[in-house]
């Protein structure tokens, strides 16, 4: 996990799991900068794997962010990330522009 911050926005990159192992680190990360009102943008290119308590961290962030009327955008999703928003149709939840490629069985 890398942090970058200036005065009015923070840039989190997620390396590795975003799992239940690595909730207590993250969740942190995510949310102390919504809390006071920063705008958090968290790139999740990098992430090799999502599990659910992951995913209930970015909706946790994601709220946070509704409450205290901050801004969180999420880019670059891995395709660990894009497979969990899609089996879990959660991605308008976020409101973040996905780009899900078709799979092969579509494929025509």
């Amino acid at each position: 996990m890398s942090t970058e911050a200036s005065f009015s926005q923070v840039d989190l990159r997620i390396e590795g799991e975003l799992t239940i192992y690595r909730a207590d680190e993250l969740k942190r990360a995510l949310i102390e900068p919504l809390s006071v009102g920063i705008r958090l943008v968290v790139d999740l290119a990098a992430v090799t794997e999502l599990d659910t308590c992951g995913l209930q961290l970015l909706m946790l962030a994601k709220r946070t962010a509704s409450a205290v009327q901050a801004e969180l955008q999420l880019v670059a999703h891995s395709p660990a990330v894009l497979e969990v928003f899609e089996l879990l149709n959660v991605a308008a939840f976020f409101g973040d522009h996905l780009v899900i490629a078709p799979s092969p069985a579509s494929k025509g």
